[in-house]
Parts: C-alpha cells; structure tokens; sequence
C-alpha cells in the first residue's frame, strides 16, 4: 500500500501541488518535501525523490487542524486505514505477504502535511475533497451515491390495490415537497 521509494511524482490529473511541505507519520518527522494531490492517488515526495504515495481507498479522514493544543503548527490531516509505520519497515527488509484482511485490522496512521505557506492549507484540503470525491467508498450505505435498487413508485402501488397508510407520516414531514395530483 505505502512504502517510501524512489518513483517519480505524479505528472497526470494534479489537482495542487505544495512544495515546501513536512510530512509527520505517526508523530515522526520525514522532513520536507512536496505534496501532490492528484486525482488517483495522494503522493509526497522529499528532495531526493524519495516518497510515498496513498491511494484514496486507504484514507478514511482529512482534515484542516488549526488546533496548536493538538500540534503545534496548523496542518493538513489525513486518517489512513492501515499501519503504514511498520509496513514501510517490513517493505523495507523484506516482501513477506501478508492478507488485505492483516492489514485492514491493524490501525490506523496519522499524517500531518506542514506547508510552510499556512494560506495554502485551504487549496491543499478543497483539492483532497475533490479528489476523494472521485473514490467513493462502495461499502459506505451513507453515500449520496447513486441507488441500485428498483424505485419505489407510490401511486403506481396504490393503482395496483396496495394502499398507503397516511397516519403513518408525520404531520407536516412533506410540506415542502412538489407533488402533482
């Protein structure tokens, strides 16, 4: 999933790119570098090419933290779905497979993007937004994703002979909606 290696940045579909930005994994510093929020994938490359790369799947939360109680600079927050910690030290000495099930039950990994530029955490987060936006979680009920079931039409069950419990609705839930009788 992440592991820090020597790739070249992402070149296609780079909604924002941050130079000048500290990337903190779990409270541990990687120093600076850049952050490149492209539309597949969230990358972070240091001065010698030497980077990581998150896959918008993994990333269960992001976030502005302006909280200097929390850490004492404000920064952007990613929440990723894995322990990425060790997995970089385990893909680091050697490629023992491990099951997608190993990882999802692990943890959790806090990153912290630090630019220096404090105005650019605005830009950095709408980027993110719109490009998790373009991942949905397929396991996330909540969604506003688009429905895949069979539509439920009132009037149509009421010709067929079901009918609708009209005191079954509260009073006045449906004031609001458009209906043509």
């Amino acid at each position: 999933m992440v592991m820090l290696r020597s790739v070249p940045p992402p070149s296609e579909g780079v909604r924002h790119e941050q130079a000048e930005t500290t990337a903190v994994l779990d409270g541990k510093g990687l120093g600076a570098g850049t952050l490149y929020v492209a539309e597949t994938r969230l990358s972070w490359f240091d001065g010698s090419g030497m980077g990581f790369s998150l896959e918008y799947p993994t990333i269960s939360l992001h976030a502005i933290s302006r909280d200097l109680s929390a850490y004492p600079q404000e920064h952007l927050y990613v929440m990723v779905n894995a322990k990425l910690n060790d997995e970089m030290q385990e893909n680091a000495h050697d490629d023992e497979d491990k099951s997608s099930e190993e990882d999802e039950s692990e943890g959790i990994t806090e990153i912290r993007f630090v630019p220096s530029n404090k105005a650019a955490l605005e830009s950095m987060f709408s980027a993110m937004c719109e490009c998790q936006a373009l991942h949905p979680d397929p396991d996330d009920e909540d969604s506003d994703g688009d429905f895949d079931g069979d539509e439920y039409d009132v009037e149509e069950a009421e010709a067929d002979g079901m009918e609708v419990d009209a005191g079954s609705t509260v009073a006045g839930q449906f004031e609001d909606a458009d209906v043509d009788h």
